[in-house]
């Protein structure tokens, strides 16, 4: 008898220890792993740049076009006309969710280094759901965009090869026909 309540009486202490530091502001929960993933994964979630969990093919090839008009510096009053009519006729959108659409992916594209560096991490959560067709639009649209000025720049060329090569890429490793 005397065992049972002595180990009573240690748990009951440590009880007392544990509340007497949590109001003194010292939290052991930390130390619950549990705890700590979840917080350590909505954090990964938190801090991540919005630009790399694009799922939707509509976002991203949004992203691509204004990207292929703001590589080479800021976007011109007749590049957004021209993105937002792209937006309005073959997105089949409202003016006010084209300009919507052109004002996000022109955030979203921010300096354009992550663009430039990481693309196929950009367009990784996506790849999957574009068809053939999609891609192969994505890419005729890219390429109107960069010619609205006259030919294309190095930097825009560079941009929708790449776009390209991963679109192909993705269309072989899924099984679907090529590019055709």
């Amino acid at each position: 008898m005397h065992i049972v309540l002595g180990a009573l009486g240690s748990v009951v202490t440590v009880l007392w220890l544990l509340h007497r530091l949590a109001e003194m502001g010292i939290d052991l929960g930390g130390l619950n792993p549990w705890l700590w993933r979840r917080r350590r994964k909505w954090r990964k979630k938190y801090e991540t740049n919005p630009i790399f969990t694009l799922d939707r093919p509509l976002d991203v090839a949004g992203l691509l076009i204004a990207a292929t008009a703001k590589v080479d510096g800021d976007i011109s009053s007749e590049e957004k006309r021209a993105i937002s009519s792209i937006f309005e006729s073959e997105f089949h959108m409202s003016k006010r969710d084209a300009a919507g659409m052109l004002i996000s992916s022109a955030y979203l594209f921010g300096k354009g280094d992550e663009v430039q560096e990481k693309l196929d991490a950009i367009m990784a959560p996506s790849l999957t759901s574009f068809t053939r067709e999609q891609a192969e639009s994505t890419i005729s649209l890219m390429r109107q965009v960069a010619e609205l000025d006259g030919t294309a720049s190095e930097n825009q060329t560079s941009l929708i090869n790449e776009a390209s090569s991963i679109f192909q890429r993705g269309m072989e490793t899924q099984g679907k026909t090529g590019w055709g």
